[in-house]
């Protein structure tokens, strides 16, 4: 094992184009943790805003970024059940934040923060999954308890979570109602199994009324506050609404007034995980999905090598096509 590996390692705020390959230390495994040979990984808006130097308080510098990563065990502690050779994703849990995560060639996380898997799929496929799936799944089982047959409403269906959430409703058995504000990518979504695209305007409840006259039995919001009171007046008395994601950036609603907000009857939860609610057998069972057809997952760009990262960042923030941007190690 060399001394050091290839990584970007911040020391402070940066811009794009400063997210630079350096030297960094090869970190040495410790009781609990597994070091992983970093194969590939998403890219996501919280480390382009961590990288700006705006990130919540549990994130510091010094800091590889990287909040998921999907790779081969390299190294295991004593006693542990895992074996190298293994491959593993990982994802969240403080990755990237309170410890150095993905950009690099290799990575120390917390054994239990690892999915083992086998598949065959190409690594810019599986490094596009843990942070997106998870995130997707758990909103729709423990945020929503969403049921085979039952009717779903994504409010930000562009978004790398709410392509995924489709993708996986349908999965499940779900008549799928998703939202996007252009036009042009109402095809987008039907490519992701949604079922009735709707174009958002800020008041789209009606409009799913039209569909589902009594409301849908479930919404997942992740646009944000200003969204939420419109969204919940599409769900039925008896349904639920999920607030995971704000992709407005606007999480608090000034002068909440629960009864302006939340329908009579209508329920609302929120949903944040980690990698532990991702069982693998769940993601085996999305990984043998995507092979055979059932899951597609949202690739927006692939990139090649740790010097694209920068690129990458630059394309995310542009916002210009849907889907997830992942990097590649080769």
């Amino acid at each position: 094992m060399p001394p050091t590996m290839r990584a970007i390692r911040l020391t402070g705020p940066v811009t794009p184009d400063q997210l630079t390959v350096t030297a960094a230390p090869v970190p040495d495994v410790r009781p609990g943790w597994v070091r992983i040979q970093v194969k590939a990984f998403g890219v996501n808006e919280s480390e382009v805003t961590s990288a700006k130097g705006q990130s919540s308080p549990d994130f510091s510098f010094p800091r590889i970024l990287g909040i998921e990563g999907v790779g081969i065990i390299d190294a295991v502690p004593d006693g542990s059940d895992l074996e190298p050779g293994q491959q593993v994703a990982t994802m969240m849990g403080g990755m990237g934040r309170a410890f150095d995560g993905s950009y690099a060639e290799y990575t120390l996380v917390p054994q239990d923060q690892l999915i083992p898997f086998d598949t065959d799929l190409p690594w810019e496929t599986v490094g596009a999954l843990p942070e997106m799936f998870q995130t997707a799944y758990g909103s729709l089982t423990t945020g929503l308890d969403l049921q085979r047959g039952q009717t779903l409403l994504i409010r930000g269906g562009t978004s790398t979570v709410g392509l995924a959430a489709a993708t996986l409703a349908k999965d499940l058995g779900a008549t799928v109602v998703s939202t996007t504000r252009r036009a042009e990518r109402a095809q987008i979504l039907r490519d992701h199994g949604v079922d009735h695209p709707v174009i958002d305007d800020g008041k789209i409840a009606d409009r799913v009324r039209q569909l589902f006259p009594d409301g849908v039995d479930a919404a997942l919001e992740l646009v944000g506050g200003p969204a939420l009171p419109d969204t919940l007046h599409a769900v039925r008395p008896g349904g639920t609404g999920c607030f995971t994601g704000s992709l407005s950036d606007q999480w608090i609603i000034p002068d909440f007034n629960a009864f302006a907000v939340i329908p009579i009857g209508v329920r609302l939860t929120v949903y944040s995980g980690d990698a532990k609610d991702l069982p693998p057998a769940v993601f085996d069972h999305q990984l043998r999905s995507i092979t055979e057809g059932r899951l597609v997952p949202a690739i927006a760009k692939v990139y090649h090598g740790l010097n694209q990262v920068a690129q990458a960042h630059t394309d995310l923030a542009a916002g210009g096509t849907p889907g997830k941007h992942v990097v590649v190690l080769d």
